[in-house]
């Protein structure tokens, strides 16, 4: 167990990148929000000193949520989520595996959702990306992006998988 006393780790706000030139969001693995994330029997999280280029890496949970928010709102535009994502050799629980990508523009904005399929993902990295675009338009007042994947539905234990990074990015037309 961490040397923390609460089992779920919240996002460090200084792993969250705006590059204002691309009108990108960068998150790296500790600038998500990850339910059992202290907890080392569950995931291991790349240390504070680490390079941002070292993966968070689920051991094995069966409730799978990762979470994360755009620091500032987004500006208006359509945007596209990515996670780049790995399994490690010894992955596990990942075939037939509901796994969902969901997000929201504000607090009580209603949830965008689409499934995506994991179990194809090898060691190498690859990008997972929803099937939906968020719609940012003028006059919306919370413009916040709350993103992130989810199993929580199955019960099933699962682990392996490596996450690297998420980009959220203005879909160019």
């Amino acid at each position: 167990m961490s040397s923390s006393n609460k089992p779920h780790y919240e996002a460090d706000p200084s792993k969250v990148h705006y590059d204002g030139e691309k009108n990108r969001w960068t998150f790296k693995p500790r600038g998500f929000s990850i339910i059992w994330g202290n907890d080392r029997r569950y995931w291991n999280l790349p240390y504070q000193s680490s390079s941002d280029e070292t993966p968070a890496e689920l051991v094995q949970v069966c409730w799978l949520e990762l979470t994360g928010t755009t620091k500032d709102p987004l500006k208006e535009g359509r945007y596209k989520i990515k996670f780049e994502v790995s399994k490690k050799n010894d992955a596990f629980g990942w075939n037939g595996c509901p796994v969902f990508m969901m997000a929201k523009l504000g607090k009580k904005g209603r949830y965008r959702w689409s499934k995506v399929d994991l179990s194809d993902v090898s060691t190498d990295k690859k990008l997972v990306t929803s099937d939906f675009v968020i719609d940012v338009s003028k006059g919306t007042d919370d413009n916040k992006l709350y993103f992130g994947l989810y199993e929580v539905w199955t019960g099933k234990w699962k682990g392996g998988l490596q996450i690297h990074q998420a980009i959220v990015e203005e879909e160019k037309t």
